[in-house]
């Protein structure tokens, strides 16, 4: 890895990189999906759920007045994770433009993170929202709970005729939809995951090494700067440790995803053994949802082709 990128990404590069003109358009579009991320972390974080109102629904079937409070306690709350699973796709067409502007055959994956580091930055950003996304979700029952209800008692309606299905907000097509967006243990990690494989088929005349390329350098970049106490000494704060660790993870998933071999192949690009070696020493509270993704989210870590040694750092059988 050339000290030249490493120094950009811990100097004054790519985590403080304007873009320049050639990257302006990709990257205003992209910055716009990224400002209404940061209000989609905050909705999230405080989504409470309406588990009472519920409780009381179900304990109470022949009430009435308890289940009209338990509905409007629940609709807008189903109303925030459309507003969820909507940003999702716009997550979705965000990540194509950027990997189409970061593999072009126009040079090699080291040359484009050096010389489009405002758009290689919002790669990051996109991948430190996923994985922060799916963290707060695993962590929150209350998103299939209340959804589960919101089903259940739209079907119902529907049943008895009580309401035109046009006038919910979430009609039963989209409920199926997102049904099986939020079933999904870490529900943006697999929109990204899936996006970036659909990049690479679409994209048959671009070689898939272009973009593997591109993961496993961004994944050696984060390794570098996360183990070197040189270029951690440099961190602004533990915040900007949790953003490269997430970072590393995300494009570690997405690289196991779109590699026919995966990432964790003697002959993967990625330097797993030390990937883990750097989250396993970090404080165990702080990673331990960053591994799990590596446990519960890959594709390849179950393979034959898997070392002993890799399993045995992750804890899997």
């Amino acid at each position: 890895m050339p000290n030249a990128l490493t120094d950009a990404q811990t100097n004054t590069g790519t985590l403080h990189a304007q873009p320049t003109e050639a990257e302006r358009a990709v990257w205003e579009q992209v910055n716009e999906v990224l400002m209404e991320a940061l209000a989609i972390l905050d909705d999230l974080q405080s989504y409470n759920g309406a588990g009472e109102e519920i409780r009381q629904a179900i304990q109470n079937p022949s009430e009435d007045q308890v289940q009209e409070r338990a509905w409007a306690a629940v609709v807008p709350l189903v109303g925030k994770l459309k507003k969820f699973y909507e940003f999702s796709l716009r997550l979705e067409g965000s990540l194509h433009g950027l990997l189409k502007a970061l593999t072009s055959a126009r040079c090699s994956p080291t040359q484009h993170l050096e010389q489009e580091q405002a758009l290689a930055r919002q790669f990051a950003e996109i991948l430190h929202f996923t994985l922060r996304f799916d963290e707060l979700k695993m962590t929150n029952p209350a998103i299939q709970n209340d959804f589960s209800y919101y089903r259940r008692t739209l079907n119902r309606m529907r049943i008895n005729n009580v309401a035109a299905e046009e006038e919910n907000e979430v009609n039963n097509e989209l409920a199926n939809r997102m049904s099986l967006f939020y079933a999904n243990a870490t529900p943006m990690l697999k929109t990204l995951s899936d996006a970036t494989t659909k990049f690479v088929s679409d994209n048959t005349d671009l070689p898939i090494e272009n973009t593997t390329d591109c993961l496993c350098t961004m994944a050696s970049v984060c390794k570098v700067m996360l183990e070197t106490p040189e270029y951690r000494s440099r961190f602004a704060s533990e915040d900007t440790v949790s953003f490269c660790l997430r970072v590393m993870v995300g494009v570690i998933i997405l690289y196991d995803y779109v590699h026919p071999a995966g990432a964790f192949v003697k002959s993967s690009k990625i330097e797993m053994k030390g990937c883990i070696k750097v989250l396993k020493d970090q404080p165990q509270s702080s990673v331990e949802g960053l591994l799990n993704a590596l446990r519960y989210t890959t594709k390849h870590l179950n393979d034959e082709t898997t070392s002993k040694q890799i399993k045995n750092m992750l804890q899997v059988n």
